[in-house]
Order: structure tokens, then C-alpha cells, then sequence
């Protein structure tokens, strides 16, 4: 039996009688229990963030900045023990989960910086009569006590985008890591912990859903920072209130690739894009619209990158493709993948499945109404289909609910700012695919994709007031 692993709340690691056994998703078997925040914890937990918050708030900028260094050099210690925990739990190859650890790294100093720059301005108020010898100044204060909520899919670095903008501000967080695989969360408990972190400030409660929605409806709770589906998302935006809520949600990313394209390295980006994580992750690629003129060669391209890839365990550093987070999730999967066929779709390759592991999967004659196309796969599929005029190919690229990130290849400068003006999402990748992303930039989406952004520099400003003080200059004169 695995040891059970305690939840963090004010500093101390608590344990109860409602516990979760965490599956490989691989091999299926138990790689770790770990111990759930009931009902009965609530109050204690909020209670908890709400008088850490009096300190966390007062916390000067070169102490916070102690406390980085420290939580930097912990996870960089720890590096390969987090890897392999993400890969044992989520069943992410380990060659990507070491990636994810490089990039909470990124994140972290990112945050570090942005909090050494958590500043104002100065305004003149003289623009009008009236404002004469007055001047307004500005600066940025922490809200209170926040709420995370984090996906499976980057157990670590979604965790720490949600983390690492707390420490910056001075916010308070509870977190609720996500189900599936909360070890790589509890571990950066672990690390803030040890690096000094006032008790309080990180709370991480793994949790059920109907104690999750105990935060999200408490009053005490001022900000709200969810990434997930858009269905669960939007529930936690209908319980939350008056408060605000950044919401970072699903999406089914778009790729035009144009005849003037670089054939060789869209085929490479879109099969990494589409087929890395599984599929999981809200900006892979799952649309692709190819130029008339060069489709057959260009698929031919995409199906020898696809043949390429390894697939299978996880833990072998040459995988590319590993499980689904579950073997309920690839049977929907391939459920979803058998119903546009019987609508009429063709599978050019893969179509298969091996418990939790769906091979990557080509479909063309795919239909917008089919689920493949309509809905967020969150899986290794991609459907490519044909169009002949580049305005028709934006429209069909914003033919979604979501708007979160697309792909255009072309060399033309005139069609990358036409798609860039006219397209309705967070973010235009040129000559690459909507999976791009690099954690200090504005990251968020349009539509059912979300509201807010993240971002360090992003996600403080979501989590921060912005006071003003106007100085009325010559009142000693005037009434002194």
C-alpha cells in the first residue's frame, strides 16, 4: 500500500478518513493515495487564508524575493522526482514532464522579476480647471485570500501559474490541485514550505468537487483562478458571485497552412502539436486547413512524422505519445472518432486504441457539425480538410465556440496581419502551431475560451486593486 499523502493548510500537513488512490494510467496500477479536504475542513481552510492574508499582504519585496530563490532552487533539487511523479500520475512521457518542471522554473522567476516591478504611475491632474495644483498617483494592492483550480493535463506549471502571481502580490492562495494527479502540487507545497513561505500563504487542499464549491461561493474568497473545461468553468463563474473570475478554458486550435507555406516544418510543428500530451492540452492542434494546391504532398508529409512517432510507456524517454489521462477518456475518444466515420469521415491513420493509449489519429471528409471538429477533442486527433481562398479559411478557423489560440504558415505579411486583426482568439502563431506558448506572455482566450489572462505580469494585474491618491498640493496655503 502507498503511503498517504496529507494536504497542507496553515503550515501543517493534515490528513483525513476520505482518501483517493491516484492509477497510472498506464500500467493502471496505484502509484499513490492521497488524503481529501472534506466538508468538515472548509471553514477551517478559509478561515485559515483569510487571516494568513493580514500577513502575506505586508510582506516587503526583498523578502518575497528570498523566498523565490529559495522555491527556485528546491525544485531544481527536485527535479527529477517531480518528473517522474507527473509521468507516474498523469502518464505524461517523462521527457515532457521534465520540460514541465523547466518551465514552472521559468514561471516562478518570471513572477520573481514581475514583483520587484509591482509599481504605479504619476498622473497630472490639471487637465481641467479644477484639477489645478493636484496630482494623482497610482500603484497596485493585493485583493485577498484567492482560489486556484488546476487541470491534469500540466499538474505542475497550470499549479504554478496560479502559485507563483500569489507570491507576487502578496494574495493568499488555496489551491485544489487537480484530482487525477495532485502529487506534483503537493510536492511544490512541500518546497514553498521549506523555503520560508509564511504558514497560510499556500494552502493545498485536493478536495471533491462539492468542497470545492464551498470556496468558490464564500464571500471570503476574492479572486477566482480556474483552468479547466469550459462546462466546469462556467459553472464556477455561475456560483462565484460578485467576485471576479479568470476563467482559462478549452478550445479546438486552428491551423491554416498556405501554399506558400514552409511545407516541412508545418508538418513537423502540427504533428507535434497536435499528438504531444496525448492531445491533452487546450491549444492543441485539431484543426488543420490546408491550401488546394499543396494538399496531397502536404498530408503525405503529415502521415510520415505521424508514422514516426513512438508510442506507449511513459517512462521511456524516447516516447513521444503516451496514455490518456484514463481508459475512459480514450474510449470517448475513440467513440467520437467512430461517430464521424459513420458520418462519413476517413481515418488516414490510427484510429486504434490499447487501454488508456489512442493511437494518434488523421481524419479528412470531417463535417463542422462532427464532434471531432465542433468540440474540443482533447485527444490525439487532428482532421484536415481542404479550402482554396485565404479569407475562407479565417472564417472557417473562427467557425468555433472557442478563440483561444490558431496557427497561420505563410510567408506574406500582408495574410499574417489580416488573420491577426480579423481572428477571434487570445493568440496568432505564425509559421507555427497554436500549442506555442512560452509563460511570461498575456495567455487567455475569446469566446467560450475564457475570460482574463495569465501570464506573470498578466495574472498579477487580475489578482491586484489599483488605488489612486490625488494630492491636492496647495491646501496648506489655501486653508492653513
Amino acid at each position: 500500500m502507498a503511503d498517504v499523502n496529507g494536504f497542507l493548510v496553515g503550515g501543517r500537513w493534515r490528513f483525513s478518513d476520505q482518501t483517493a488512490e491516484i492509477r497510472n494510467p498506464f500500467s493502471a496500477e496505484v502509484v499513490s493515495v492521497v488524503s481529501l479536504a472534506g466538508s468538515e475542513h472548509a471553514e477551517e481552510i478559509l478561515e485559515t487564508a483569510a487571516r494568513a492574508f493580514q500577513v502575506t499582504r505586508r510582506v516587503p519585496v526583498f523578502r518575497k524575493v528570498e523566498i523565490f530563490d529559495r522555491i527556485l532552487q528546491g525544485l531544481s533539487d527536485r527535479k527529477e522526482e517531480i518528473a517522474r511523479t507527473i509521468t507516474l500520475e498523469s502518464g505524461k512521457p517523462i521527457s515532457a514532464s521534465r520540460t514541465e518542471v523547466d518551465r514552472c522554473l521559468f514561471n516562478f522567476s518570471c513572477a520573481k522579476d514581475e514583483c520587484q516591478r509591482i509599481g504605479g504611475e504619476v498622473i497630472p491632474a490639471d487637465l481641467m480647471s479644477w484639477g489645478a495644483d493636484r496630482l494623482a498617483l497610482t500603484r497596485r494592492f493585493p485583493v485577498g485570500p484567492v482560489l486556484g483550480i488546476s487541470p491534469f493535463n500540466f499538474p505542475l506549471n497550470l499549479c504554478a501559474h496560479k502559485v507563483a502571481p500569489a507570491f507576487a502580490t502578496g494574495n493568499s492562495l488555496i489551491l485544489k490541485p487537480p484530482s487525477a494527479c495532485p502529487g506534483a502540487a503537493l510536492k511544490l507545497a512541500e518546497i514553498a514550505q521549506a523555503a520560508g513561505a509564511p504558514d497560510g500563504w499556500l494552502n493545498v487542499v485536493p478536495c471533491r468537487p462539492e468542497v470545492a464549491e464551498i470556496f468558490i461561493q464564500d464571500d471570503r474568497i476574492k479572486r477566482i483562478s480556474f483552468t479547466g473545461s469550459p462546462g466546469t468553468g462556467y459553472r464556477v463563474k455561475a456560483l462565484s458571485g460578485k467576485k471576479p473570475v479568470i476563467l482559462e478554458l478549452g478550445g479546438n486550435a486552428a491551423v491554416v497552412v498556405h501554399e506558400d507555406a514552409p511545407q516541412e516544418l508545418a508538418a513537423v510543428r502540427i504533428v507535434q502539436g497536435g499528438f504531444g500530451q496525448a492531445g491533452q492540452s487546450c491549444i492543441s492542434v485539431q484543426r488543420v486547413f490546408v491550401h488546394d494546391r499543396i494538399y496531397d504532398p502536404f498530408i503525405a508529409r503529415l502521415m510520415e512524422e505521424t508514422e514516426n512517432l513512438k508510442v506507449g510507456d511513459p517512462l521511456d524517454p524516447e516516447t513521444f505519445v503516451g496514455p490518456m489521462i484514463s481508459e475512459q477518456e480514450a474510449m470517448r475518444v475513440e467513440q467520437w472518432v467512430r461517430e464521424a466515420v459513420a458520418g462519413g469521415a476517413r481515418i488516414l491513420i490510427g484510429g486504434t486504441r490499447e487501454r488508456a493509449v489512442y493511437w494518434p489519429t488523421i481524419l479528412t471528409n470531417v463535417t463542422p457539425e462532427m464532434k471531432v471538429s465542433c468540440l474540443e477533442v482533447f485527444g490525439p486527433v487532428i482532421t484536415v480538410e481542404t479550402y482554396r481562398d485565404f479569407e475562407d479559411a479565417l472564417r472557417r478557423v473562427d467557425d468555433s465556440r472557442y478563440g483561444l489560440q490558431a496557427g497561420i504558415f505563410t510567408q506574406d505579411v500582408g495574410r499574417i496581419f489580416r488573420a491577426f486583426s480579423r481572428l477571434e482568439v487570445g493568440g496568432v502563431l505564425v509559421n507555427d502551431v497554436p500549442t506555442f506558448r512560452m509563460d511570461h506572455l498575456p495567455y487567455g482566450g475569446m469566446k467560450e475560451s475564457g475570460l482574463g489572462r495569465e501570464g506573470a505580469r498578466y495574472a498579477i494585474e487580475e489578482t491586484t486593486e489599483l488605488k489612486v491618491l490625488i494630492l491636492h498640493l496647495t491646501a496648506g496655503e489655501l486653508y492653513g
